[in-house]
């Protein structure tokens, strides 16, 4: 329990059915689905779709999404890819030939074909018992009439400042009168509601061909991209078989590559050596274990993780506990990593995550992403749909297994979560934050599992992020300054982290009491209700 002296948060706790979103719109579009009849799913894409609108520079229909579902808490966890992929004209050669050796964040290079609406199509019509028109109609609303600023959201309005003044489209909406709207204010994106009205009518069909499509296709075409209205015509998201792993007597279940999930089992296997038993959870030890730990399975992630449909990801290697001991054994307790394994893809903060759990136990572990803080900038002038910049996830380098080619998805850093026990699903959980997401899920269970901190306790506490490129480690400010000079002492570069590290989310499933507990990051604005 939390010193109740202090400020923070109390986790929620309820009984029926239960959502936790980076935003209070959000959340309470979830509570209205579930009190009206609609199950986990239902709730959850009516709840992102709602955050597409209202928190623009995390998600949108035009990003991507991967979900995992236990359904009636069962351990039979199910996981969806809906991730896009780069034109079936993206040659890597092609780039190669133009002088293009990085994929960058504002060009049409970057946007793959969004997958978000696909995903949330199948998932309703497998899972759900709504229809997705009926699903989208409180977003539509936002959209429409209007929704105020939150805190977070105008502070990230204000900070990307520089990405939504290259596409006219995307000015005109974001930086009305030529700079971000504050905090506070009401917000609208009329051409968005429009476009989100024609999927309501039509389904994916009213995104991926007809004037929507075509507005997208012709404006990527104009900036110089590959793309065709046949790419958007073949998206198509994928059920997927989840990798997993235990720790200390939990099973932690992750969509597998594309994305990094691994990464965080990965993470969880070397830690799993150690006993914490008799560490601080703010201690050096704790910390230096886990920092390291993250470089060297961040190692692996630059160098095999790619789309298994078009590249060899060795995954039975990856999660061996052979590996896992042979990562162990280059950490020192005494000393930092000298050589630090080379990162070569970019770090990016702006994703949301959600979970939903219902009254028959369907449990819902949702994530969809822009990527960048809104995405590419590009913007489709009739449609109002901003595009993600998932295409920076690739690396330009034939024979790479990451390297753009036509059609390959490429790596996600954007990972939902599902922690279990005896046969159930006792935990989904997220953690944004970019490439911070694969340590952050191993920090919260580690919080959880090792530290007995309760959900909120587990969100809440101080964060760290080993930089990909350097030996810097950004901290937030509540790591003390005698732990970070312990942490310097031996070797690591500090960093203040220049803004709060990633968000989360995460709801705990008690059997045997049947309550639900939940939390929700207050380095965003949102919130866990329950009735």
């Amino acid at each position: 329990m939390r010193n109740l002296d202090l400020p923070g948060r109390s986790p929620v706790r309820s009984l029926n059915g239960m959502a936790a979103t980076s935003h209070p719109l959000a959340t309470m579009t979830a509570i209205q689905v579930l009190q009206d009849g609609g199950n986990a799913m239902d709730a959850a894409v009516a709840a992102c779709a709602v955050q597409c609108v209202v928190e623009p520079e995390s998600t949108g229909i035009g990003g991507d999404c991967f979900v995992l579902f236990a359904p009636e808490g069962a351990e039979e966890i199910i996981a969806f890819n809906g991730s896009g992929r780069a034109p079936a004209a993206a040659d890597p050669d092609w780039y190669v030939e133009n002088g293009i050796t990085t994929i960058e964040q504002h060009t049409p290079h970057a946007v793959t074909v969004p997958g978000a609406i696909d995903a949330w199509q199948t998932l309703i019509e497998k899972h759900g018992t709504k229809s997705l028109g009926e699903l989208l109609q409180p977003a539509i609303r936002f959209a429409k009439e209007g929704y105020p600023l939150s805190s977070r959201v105008a502070c990230d309005f204000a900070g990307n400042v520089a990405t939504l003044s290259h596409d006219p489209g995307t000015k005109a909406v974001f930086l009305p009168g030529g700079k971000p709207p504050a905090e506070g204010e009401v917000h609208r994106q009329e051409k968005l509601g429009a476009t989100m009205e024609v999927i309501a009518e039509h389904g994916r069909d009213g995104f991926y061909s007809g004037w929507v499509a075509e507005d997208i296709v012709s404006h990527l075409q104009e900036l110089g991209g590959h793309h065709t209205m046949a790419d958007f015509a073949a998206a198509k998201g994928e059920y997927v078989t989840p990798v997993k792993t235990d720790y200390r007597g939990h099973t932690v279940y992750e969509c597998p590559p594309n994305g990094q999930g691994i990464i965080a089992l990965e993470i969880l296997n070397i830690l799993s050596g150690y006993d914490f038993s008799t560490m601080d959870p703010l201690s050096v030890e704790r910390l230096h274990l886990e920092i390291e730990a993250s470089r060297l399975a961040y190692g692996d992630r630059d160098t095999v993780v790619a789309d298994p449909a078009r590249a060899q990801v060795p995954t039975d290697w990856m999660l061996s506990d052979d590996h896992a001991d042979e990562l162990r054994n280059i950490i020192a307790m005494d000393r930092a990593m000298s050589e630090i394994p080379p990162a070569v893809l970019p770090t990016h903060h702006d994703t949301i995550y959600l979970t939903v759990v219902d009254k028959d136990r369907n449990t819902v572990s949702f994530i969809n992403s822009l990527f960048s803080g809104f995405g590419s900038g590009i913007m489709g002038p009739k449609s109002g749909v901003m595009l993600q910049n998932r295409g920076c996830g690739f690396v330009v380098e034939p024979g790479h297994p990451n390297c753009i080619e036509p059609g390959k998805r490429p790596l996600h850093t954007i990972i939902p979560g599902m922690m279990a026990k005896d046969g159930k699903a006792t935990m989904p959980f997220g953690v944004m934050g970019g490439a911070y997401q694969a340590l952050g899920h191993a920090h919260v269970l580690s919080n959880i599992i090792d530290f007995g901190m309760d959900v909120q306790e587990a969100i809440d506490f101080p964060r760290f992020l080993s930089a990909p490129n350097t030996k810097d480690v950004d901290v937030e400010t509540g790591v003390p300054s005698d732990v970070r000079d312990g942490l310097q002492r031996l070797g690591h570069t500090l960093v203040d982290a220049p803004r709060p590290i990633g968000g989360g989310q995460a709801i705990q499933i008690d059997w045997r009491e049947g309550t639900l507990t939940g939390g929700s990051d207050p380095r965003k604005d949102g919130c866990a209700l329950g009735y």
